[in-house]
């Protein structure tokens, strides 16, 4: 990973929130059955973001480790195989995204919330006490590890609200 620019390094994984942002936009577009935008912007978003995004994580740290704890700016040790299976837990939480339902998707959104966010504040630590700027560290990963369980929350509530909102409106009209 030397070899790339910081700037590649550093902005690669927000392809990870870009691809399924744009592959959503234009499913929005040419929905032809009726399913809520609300909907598709959730499964994509759970399965290219969350999904995709932590199993290219998982395959990262287990078949280069140490490439990834330069990449961090962490010292090499057994975090690494650790980092890994997390992450494949929550790629399977993301490819889960394709039929779950919106409280099923809140409830990934929330478990990849309490591990993403830890790891930001983590990141964040060794930035400011230590000076780790490396590419890894800070940047893109920040942006995906707050965002990618922020929108998959916000999302989910949004769906929520609308499904109880319409069940009272149709409620409404039957008495």
């Amino acid at each position: 990973m030397d070899n790339l620019p910081y700037a590649v390094q550093t902005t690669f994984p927000m392809l990870f929130m870009l691809v399924p942002a744009l592959g959503a936009l234009l499913s929005c577009r040419r929905r032809s059955n009726g399913r809520p935008a609300l909907e598709i912007w959730q499964r994509w978003w759970a399965i290219g973001a969350l999904g995709i995004g932590s199993l290219w994580i998982t395959i990262s740290f287990l078949a280069v480790p140490d490439a990834m704890a330069d990449a961090i700016g962490f010292a090499h040790s057994p975090f690494q195989f650790e980092i890994a299976f997390a992450n494949l837990g929550l790629a399977l939480l993301g490819f889960r995204g394709a039929s779950a339902s919106s409280r099923e998707r809140l409830t990934s959104g929330i478990a990849a919330a309490a591990f993403l966010w830890g790891a930001v504040i983590g990141h964040v630590y060794q930035w400011f006490a230590h000076g780790d700027h490396a590419a890894g560290n800070t940047g893109g990963i920040l942006a995906n590890d707050i965002l990618i369980p922020a929108v998959m929350i916000f999302l989910a509530v949004l769906d929520i609200r609308r499904n109880r909102s319409g069940r009272s409106h149709a409620a409404r009209l039957a008495a």
